[in-house]
């Protein structure tokens, strides 16, 4: 059986697709279900490539319990809309520019984040709004409706 593969996108890549990224890789591990999944996550800019994990994000995951790993922020790439199942972006401006970037979307494997929870709305930059622990209940409540929808229970 092949692994699910979830690649989470945001701007940079150091605040909201990381925390979904290591969010979603908690939730599995706690289900023992490492090996049915694949995830990773990616920045739809520049800006941040190379950077670990944003600092506040980092305190953020650590104060919810929510173990993570040294990573490096990377731009999204033409080949991951072959490669990944689902492209999951975090905010309007993040799914306009994956589908700019992507190209077409035939397989129906871009999604907005907080669809999993029920909601068309973004989930907000905690950059600019410096509420992280807002952005984790959104991200924690769109994981959870993810692993839902996959038939995780």
């Amino acid at each position: 059986m092949q692994p699910v593969k979830i690649l989470f996108v945001c701007h940079g890549n150091i605040c909201r697709s990381p925390m979904a990224e290591f969010i979603m890789k908690d939730l599995v591990r706690r289900k023992g279900l490492e090996s049915r999944f694949e995830i990773a996550s990616a920045a739809t800019s520049t800006e941040e490539i190379g950077e670990p994990v944003y600092g506040p994000a980092a305190r953020c995951l650590m104060a919810n319990g929510i173990p993570f790993e040294h990573r490096a922020a990377r731009q999204i790439r033409k080949g991951d809309g072959v490669y990944w199942d689902f492209i999951i972006g975090m905010d309007s401006a993040n799914m306009r520019n994956i589908r700019h970037m992507l190209g077409s979307d035939a397989d129906g494997k871009i999604h907005k984040m907080m669809e999993f929870a029920g909601s068309d709305a973004d989930v907000a930059d905690p950059w600019y709004t410096g509420d992280f622990d807002t952005t984790f209940d959104d991200l924690m409540a769109a994981c959870r409706g993810l692993l839902s929808y996959l038939g995780v229970r």
